[in-house]
């Protein structure tokens, strides 16, 4: 193993510095993993690529970048308990204090301890590099019949939806709809058809992606944003509205349309992260006795539950990964991300 590395930097002003790093040993409790998979999720680019503005939880501390990684242990430090070298593993991005309760629940991301709560590629260094430090309690266990692809997918993406559509119900019952078809929105689209959703509705600005859409077969319908949506959506579900709906755009506008395109005694669930909202309470949410839930990430558990039902519908993250590029080409996988003209984007750093 050479002493020396590549990895990405976010110097926050829409570019990527490759910088040549010594690798790293693992501690007490800490595993070496050679980096096979690191996608790039969309907060990475709104809180970090094009500026800092991450603040507190989301504030960029200028380490390796990437918050999904996946690979292969190569060390295992002292005091690992169960995983060893050569165990193919996802990392669960954030790293709690282990102590607190909502870390015993298994909410890392939760974590209410401001000295001990680190993110992987946001308060410590993450995935996009050849190799990366873990600590073992932040690995979730990666079957052979899972990819490496599909791996870092379940790091943030496939795992966050998961918990969103486990808190809000999914059954063959229930039409969905789903605002946003950036990568979290094409996750939102496998899981719930593999849940048993009567309907997949999308709704997207970018033609391209709401084709991906179509053509993987996640979504039965796919709308332009527009002013029209809400009539549209009503139009496809016999004039009720959906039981269920997904917003994973974090746009104002799109928020509005899931919520009032929900019918009544339906639920909403809010996933994409930042932006605005506004609607009007009475008539909106309480006449019509709607839900609105929130949800950050996942928990180790439920990603760990989310693996196994992965195997067992032979479903496959990587299909929406569109692009994958080798560690060296990082920048130009970062500007194909934030343009949104694309579905997922993975860097490999063995694909030299």
């Amino acid at each position: 193993m050479s002493k020396t590395m590549k990895a990405a930097y976010l110097p926050g002003d829409s570019t990527v510095e490759l910088k040549d790093v010594p690798v790293p040993a693992p501690g007490h409790g800490e595993v070496l993993l050679a980096v096979r998979a690191s996608t790039i999720c969309g907060s990475d680019i709104r809180c970090i690529y094009h500026e800092h503005l991450g603040k507190g939880p989301e504030g960029y501390q200028g380490v390796i970048a990437g918050h999904e990684p996946c690979g292969v242990i190569v060390e295992a430090g002292p005091g690992c308990r169960r995983f060893k070298a050569g165990d193919r593993v996802i990392v669960y991005h954030i790293s709690g204090c282990g102590v607190c309760n909502d870390c015993r629940r298994g909410y890392m991301i939760s974590c209410t301890s401001a000295e001990y709560r680190r993110a992987y590629g946001w308060q410590r260094d993450g995935g996009m590099a050849e190799y990366m430090i873990a600590e073992e309690k932040d690995l979730i266990y990666l079957p052979d019949s899972l990819s490496f692809l599909d791996g870092a997918q379940v790091a943030c993406g496939f795992g966050t939806v998961y918990e969103g559509l486990e808190k809000m119900g999914i059954c063959g019952n229930d039409a969905v709809l789903i605002t946003g078809l950036g990568p979290v929105g094409l996750a939102a689209g496998a899981l719930c058809r593999k849940l048993g959703a009567e309907k997949i509705i999308g709704i997207d600005i970018a033609e391209e992606r709401r084709h991906l859409a179509l053509s993987l077969g996640l979504c039965d319908n796919v709308l332009a944003a527009g002013p029209d949506n809400v009539a549209q959506v009503r139009d496809l579900t016999g004039g009720y509205g959906v039981e269920r709906a997904v917003d994973c755009s974090a746009n104002a506008e799109a928020r509005a349309i899931a919520i009032r395109a929900t019918r009544k005694w339906g639920k909403m669930v809010m996933i994409g992260e930042g932006g605005t909202v506004a609607f009007n309470p009475s008539p909106d949410i309480i006449h019509d006795q709607k839900t609105i839930l929130g949800s950050w990430v996942t928990s180790t558990w439920l990603m760990e539950e989310l693996v196994e039902r992965l195997v067992r519908w032979n479903l496959h993250p990587e299909q929406i990964i569109t692009h994958r590029f080798p560690l060296k080409q990082a920048p130009e996988a970062y500007r194909l991300m934030a343009s949104g003209r694309c579905g997922k984007v993975a860097v490999c750093p063995d694909a030299e």
